[in-house]
């Protein structure tokens, strides 16, 4: 079965094995050392897997600035987000262009190698203004990008061993392994969805959409660093689980977590999405309203206009587009404003606010909004959060 190729066109392989490693290994207790922060060590591990193909390790400063300026690498191959690894002043001078540096979990656990090819300074305001469309230090990408150091390092890694106390382990899956469960389903189109937030009807409804038109479902939640006050991973994994176990086919479905941290870069990080779902295997991928976004940064459908930006080919994958849903109680069924001519009294849709307020409260959202499953699920953690916050007080 013939899946779509890697962005690129060659799945990138950075993860040294056998021998190689063990003189990685060897040789790294006379390197300069970096510790990495839990999105850099994210990064690490998805250059190394494929997921961020064709890169093959920290943008240089030409890539940097093609990136940051045109949404394409320096030899024209789109690529929308700056994947890049930072350090101050003071580290900046200790590392050497040309020579390696141990790039570290915490101070003890050892990740992999930057090969340093060079190290440069950049402006985090200009950046700001052109990724992320604010230079607002709320917006939390904007104010991850602001702490990092002064200095960037650019140059391939090696990865010589995946991060410590490891998450969802049995939903893990590299490129290689969810295009080696797609063959083997005898899938060719497969349809992604990212997620950082539980499923409810809407997204339910948009998803199943797809479904119709490919072989199968990769539900692929983002599982690094995010908000603190998102939905905890956990909770929902759970969700997750109990949605797919009672309303989907399960042998048109794949749940597979992602361990890329969330930058919240609206439109550029909804390409990013797509073209990270393209090197695991999927063929299409679902855009809904606001995708990536936070606050009001962002135009409710800026996520889709942003892939007028480029051709077809350039991206090679099919983008979904996906209005606002809602259960509409004239229609009797779930709805978009592509597709209903109703009034907006008709449609069932709640704030975050009101949802978090009935959850809170032990009160189930109504049906048409949520499945009574997923909401219990929420309930139940409030519940646990609560009890363990009242321990600690």
């Amino acid at each position: 079965m013939k899946l779509i190729r890697p962005h690129g066109g060659e799945l990138v392989n950075r993860e040294v094995t056998g021998s190689d490693r063990e003189q990685l290994i060897q040789g790294s207790t006379e390197l300069p050392k970096l510790s990495l922060s839990p999105r850099e060590i994210s990064d690490l591990e998805m250059i190394a897997n494929g997921a961020f193909s064709p890169l093959e390790g920290f943008l240089g400063e030409a890539d940097y600035r093609s990136v940051r300026t045109n949404m394409r690498l320096a030899n024209g191959i789109a690529w929308s987000i700056p994947v890049t690894l930072s350090a101050s002043d003071k580290q900046a001078k200790a590392f050497r262009e040309g020579h390696d540096i141990a790039l570290y979990q915490g101070d003890d656990h050892l990740l992999g190698i930057l090969h340093l090819e060079e190290k440069y300074q950049y402006d985090k305001q200009r950046e700001a203004e052109l990724v992320y469309r604010t230079r607002d230090e709320s917006h939390p990408g904007v104010k991850a990008l602001y702490a990092q150091g002064e200095w960037l390092l650019g140059g391939k890694i090696s990865l010589i061993d995946r991060q410590r106390n490891v998450t969802f382990p049995t939903y893990r899956r590299d490129p290689v392994e969810t295009r080696s469960l797609f063959r083997q389903r005898g899938w060719r189109r497969v349809v992604a969805f990212q997620t950082r937030n539980p499923v409810h009807r809407a997204h339910e409804y948009i998803q199943k959409c797809a479904l119709e038109i490919a072989d199968g479902l990769l539900l692929h939640p983002l599982v690094g660093e995010t908000k603190s006050d998102d939905v905890p991973a956990p909770v929902r994994i759970k969700s997750y689980e109990t949605i797919l176990e009672k309303y989907y086919p399960a042998t048109r479905t794949i749940l597979s977590v992602m361990p890329a941290a969330m930058r919240y870069a609206g439109p550029r990080e909804a390409v990013f999405h797509a073209l990270i779902r393209k090197n695991y295997g999927c063929s299409h991928f679902i855009v809904g309203r606001d995708h990536a976004g936070v606050g009001n940064y962002y135009g409710t459908y800026d996520a889709h206009h942003i892939f007028d930006e480029f051709e077809p080919e350039e991206l090679g994958l099919t983008p979904l587009f996906f209005d606002h849903t809602f259960f509409c109680r004239s229609c009797g069924s779930m709805a978009s404003t592509k597709t209903c001519p109703h009034l907006a009294a008709d449609h069932v849709t709640l704030s975050g606010t009101k949802v978090r307020e009935l959850l809170s409260a032990g009160e189930l959202p109504p049906v048409e909004f949520s499945r009574p499953e997923v909401a219990q699920v929420l309930i139940e953690a409030q519940r646990a959060s609560g009890k363990a916050a009242g321990k600690s007080a």
